[in-house]
């Protein structure tokens, strides 16, 4: 539960709406811009591909964001993700559910079938406490009508930390660190991810789950590096 009740999570202000969790002074200082739908690229107007993505395009089809890692929306992340406060999760899964639907308004987006958290390596998720793209899921599965399924995907090697790290290295990094049910009951999921930096854990697991027959597969974090 939120500690401040009814006020903004970032400022303190009285919100009118305490489920908001944000008020909206402090939700128009997270950018919004138009973006390609495959990468998140920053475009002049929303388009579904970029040049870049047509020439090598990631292992996902679809990109949701909220917007760049940035403030506001980076010290909101770094608090839920690092300072245990756990209960930012619907904050933030509220402004992912705004970032859907406007990419279902603006780009066409097809809701999938499931979502799937990315995982946390056990040893890490015992450290924390939760694994953050869980709490996000249970909320946008509700909102959304669509399941959120923890079973599919496992997180089996414990790797270093990511950050910091080349995109070369990240690859590298991830090799053997998942495991991925041999018969996923899905056709079309969306992988939900907090930061999406170079893309190799989304690519990483894409690249698994297209093995076991999944058609279409989307990326939704919450922010873009």
């Amino acid at each position: 539960m939120n500690p401040l009740g009814f006020c903004c999570v970032r400022c303190g202000e009285r919100l009118a709406l305490a489920r908001h969790g944000l008020c909206s002074r402090c939700n128009r200082l997270i950018e919004r811009f138009p973006y390609c739908g495959t990468c998140g690229a920053s475009l002049r107007e929303n388009a579904l591909h970029c040049g870049r993505c047509l020439q090598s395009k990631p292992g996902w089809d679809r990109l949701v964001m909220i917007g760049r890692y940035d403030e506001p929306l980076s010290s909101l992340i770094h608090r839920f993700k690092f300072r245990r406060q756990f209960w930012l999760d619907r904050t933030l899964a509220r402004l992912m559910l705004l970032a859907i639907i406007r990419a279902r308004r603006e780009q066409g987006l097809c809701l999938p079938e499931a979502i799937l958290p990315v995982p946390l390596h056990h040893f890490r998720q015992w450290r924390r406490g939760y694994n953050q793209t869980a709490l996000l899921a249970r909320y946008l599965s509700e909102w959304l009508n669509i399941p959120y399924d923890l079973h599919q995907i496992r997180r089996i090697k414990r790797t270093p930390n990511q950050r910091g790290l080349t995109a070369a290295a990240r690859r590298s990094n991830l090799k053997n660190a998942f495991w991925v049910n041999a018969s996923v009951p899905y056709r079309s999921v969306a992988l939900l991810d907090d930061v999406i930096t170079t893309g190799s854990t989304l690519n990483e697991i894409a690249r698994q789950l297209r093995k076991r027959g999944v058609q279409h597969i989307q990326a939704w974090g919450l922010a873009r590096v």
